[in-house]
């Protein structure tokens, strides 16, 4: 009798696992997982506050020592985790980019915590037990958010060399198709969750080009995270290399805590999380 009590729990748990990994494979197809008001109402109110050309200061770039109210969260604890185990991809797309890994992991952190704070049901009951980024499909992709106009323009200045975001020939190939059918193979590439170097290559490139742009334009922001993670949530276009540039982009609530989404990039960098994997 023990051993069919045994057996039969056994089951119910695989069975249990089985329903989990099914209702999250369904929730990131059909779209569940996209918030589409949070980041892009909000990008578009902070665009017409005049982004770089006002004295109103986002964050700041002090270091972080203490604890944060984000840090002390179930949704970070379950991104801290999926973040681990992606430690090798992460840190190959970085080295393809020529960024610091950390700063990729800087983006991934904070739209992850957009994410998961904006749809805490569908976190507790999918992504947390399992310990797993949340990918979109919808408006923006993959583990990152990036939005299919920006990967079309990261690919794009990869071979422009009149463009102020050009990095070099060596550059050039990083991002070409295997077939025909671009859109697919982007979308594909981008939101596969078996293997994410893609994901985090575009992410990778992208901040690289925006680097590039302000060096270029006589600006090192190369040790500014926040400003760059600011630029990476605007776009290409807003960016405009200026003497005084502030943090900003999306604002993003957390514990009655609120962030830009550069702020809040910019926090995670100079603080201790991950820093074992992805040093400063």
């Amino acid at each position: 009798m023990n051993m069919k009590i045994l057996f039969r729990s056994v089951i119910y748990f695989f069975a249990l696992i089985g329903f989990i990994l099914t209702s999250g494979f369904f929730a990131i197809k059909f779209g569940i997982t996209n918030e589409w008001g949070t980041i892009d109402e909000q990008r578009e109110a902070f665009l017409k506050s005049g982004y770089m050309e006002t004295n109103v200061v986002w964050a700041s770039t002090t270091p972080v020592q203490k604890k944060l109210p984000w840090e002390a969260t179930e949704e970070w604890q379950t991104i801290e985790e999926a973040l681990r185990k992606d430690e090798h991809v992460i840190k190959e797309a970085a080295k393809q980019a020529g960024v610091n890994p950390r700063l990729i992991v800087a983006q991934v952190a904070v739209e992850q915590l957009r994410l998961f704070t904006t749809n805490r049901e569908l976190f507790k009951t999918v992504f947390a037990p399992l310990k797993i980024l949340g990918v979109q499909s919808q408006f923006s992709w993959g583990v990152i958010g990036i939005k299919e106009e920006t990967a079309i323009q990261v690919e794009n200045y990869l071979k422009d060399q009149s463009s102020p975001f050009y990095l070099g020939k060596e550059y050039e190939h990083l991002l070409d198709f295997k077939t025909e059918n671009h859109g697919e193979e982007r979308f594909m590439r981008i939101i596969d969750e078996d293997n994410r170097h893609y994901s985090y290559l575009y992410a990778g490139l992208h901040l690289k080009q925006l680097e590039i742009q302000w060096k270029n334009a006589g600006h090192n922001i190369s040790n500014r995270p926040e400003i760059l993670s600011t630029l990476f949530n605007i776009g290409f276009k807003y960016s405009k290399p200026n003497m005084n540039p502030k943090s900003g982009g999306a604002l993003i609530t957390i514990e009655g805590t609120g962030y830009s989404f550069g702020s809040l990039a910019g926090e995670f960098y100079h603080s201790n999380e991950l820093v074992d994997i992805f040093p400063k």
